[in-house]
């Protein structure tokens, strides 16, 4: 039984129920019902007698002698007798042998026609009968009820365990996370169970998805952070080594090297290098682990713009590079106004360094939606599709002998994109038929 189906139990254990209701209801009421169909068979055996009773009321012996002989002759499978006060009988059916045999057999009913006569009848049914048609009839009724029941217990053991067995299968089905049907569209407990497993499966599916994103994006996070790490100290490595020979050689006065105010100042250049290297990789781990946070304050775009051109116009000058603004003077925006200068600075810087000269440099602004667009394009320029995305990787140059030279650490375009993803900034560097296009989207006030 323990290895059975929650069918196979729920309708056997309703079919022993019936069973036994049928045989406790037999036990009580069998002795009840004989005595009902017993009764029964007495009242029409007294109707029979009735006409009799009728014919023979308050007459003599010998009106009661002749009408009892005709009420027999026309009805012989009666017995029955008559007897007055006396206790003397008047009349006796001839299968009617004795008194003593009648009251030792069957049973009889009594009829006072008067204070004079009484008629004794014999039930001949209830003195001869062995109830086996009764019986028989009973069994049947028992046997046709009891498959009526069992066929009921069939359908209610199959409607009650049909929801079960499915969601049982839906349960499986989710322990291997797998596709389910929707859950059952019922009103009532089974419904509510199901609609309860279906939303708690569906939240542990979102669950293990975002814990899945989780696992996803920490491993992107350790691969970056590895790469960063090795590129740093790749980065860091070269002016090391370069100024450790230049103090080696200025130490054992070696040619040239016995130049040693000319050589110093060379170390000391390496040595500024790196350390606005190490306080850039320091800001862009800051920035990772949330440790730079935006404060949101009004900035008028045009007054920041103007105030990082009087440090890179001199440059575009020098380089034949010639930058146009053109954003409106009224354009504010909530940003945190450090940051977005910082931002800004870099992608300027970036622009100025990778524009040829005799370039145009140009910085305006659109509006997008319910934002405002900022741009920064440098003309005449032009970047592999597959290389764009790396710009933004710690350390990533797209020509490394010139921007080894114009003392370019690679993490230019990496701080931005920390410092706009910090502020929830949307921004993109793409190509254009013009040149390359950077733009960054701000909330305007």
């Amino acid at each position: 039984m323990k290895k059975r189906g929650i069918f196979f139990k729920v309708f056997v254990y309703t079919t022993i129920f019936l069973i036994l209701l049928v045989c406790v209801t037999v036990a009580l009421f069998s002795q009840q019902f004989l005595s009902f169909y017993n009764t029964t068979q007495d009242q029409q055996l007294y109707n029979s007698y009735q006409a009799l009773f009728g014919q023979i009321y308050d007459k003599g012996d010998d009106d009661i002698l002749e009408a009892a002989q005709d009420f027999y002759n026309s009805n012989q499978s009666f017995s029955f007798y008559i007897k007055d006060s006396n206790e003397r009988t008047v009349f006796i059916t001839p299968n009617m042998k004795t008194d003593d045999d009648f009251n030792g057999n069957g049973r009889r009913i009594i009829i006072s026609l008067d204070s004079e006569y009484t008629i004794y009848a014999m039930n001949q049914t209830a003195e001869h009968t062995e109830y086996g048609g009764l019986i028989s009839k009973s069994l049947i009724a028992l046997i046709s009820m009891l498959m009526v029941g069992i066929i009921g217990a069939f359908a209610f053991a199959r409607q009650m365990t049909k929801p079960i067995k499915r969601l049982a299968d839906d349960t499986k089905k989710m322990t291997n996370l797998e596709d389910v049907p929707p859950a059952l569209d019922r009103a009532d407990e089974l419904g509510n169970l199901a609609r309860d497993v279906h939303s708690m499966y569906n939240k542990l599916k979102e669950t293990i998805s975002k814990l899945e994103d989780e696992i996803l994006r920490e491993r992107e996070m350790e691969e970056t952070q590895r790469y960063f790490f090795s590129a740093a100290s790749h980065e860091l490595k070269t002016p090391i080594a370069a100024t450790s020979v230049l103090l080696e050689g200025m130490l054992e006065n070696v040619g040239d090297y016995k130049d040693h105010p000319k050589y110093l100042r060379e170390c000391v250049k390496l040595m500024d290098a790196q350390t606005k290297m190490i306080y850039e990789i320091l800001e862009i781990v800051s920035l990772n682990d949330g440790k730079i946070l935006p404060n949101p304050e009004k900035l008028v775009i045009r007054n920041a713009i103007d105030a990082l051109m009087l440090s890179f116009q001199p440059l575009a000058e020098a380089n034949g590079q010639n930058i146009t603004v053109n954003i409106p003077e009224d354009f504010t925006c909530l940003v945190d106004s450090k940051m977005l200068k910082k931002a800004l600075s870099n992608i300027i810087m970036n622009a100025v360094q990778n524009t040829p000269p005799g370039g145009e440099i140009r910085i305006w602004s659109e509006p997008n939606a319910d934002q405002y667009r900022l741009c920064v394009l440098n003309t005449n320029t032009h970047i592999d599709t597959e290389v764009l995305p790396k710009l933004f990787d710690p350390f990533y140059r797209v020509d490394k002998a010139r921007s080894r030279k114009n003392r370019n650490s690679g993490l230019g375009l990496t701080i931005v994109k920390k410092t706009l993803e910090a502020m929830d900034i949307d921004f993109a560097l793409t190509n254009t038929s013009e040149g390359v296009l950077f733009w960054l989207d701000l909330p305007e006030i």
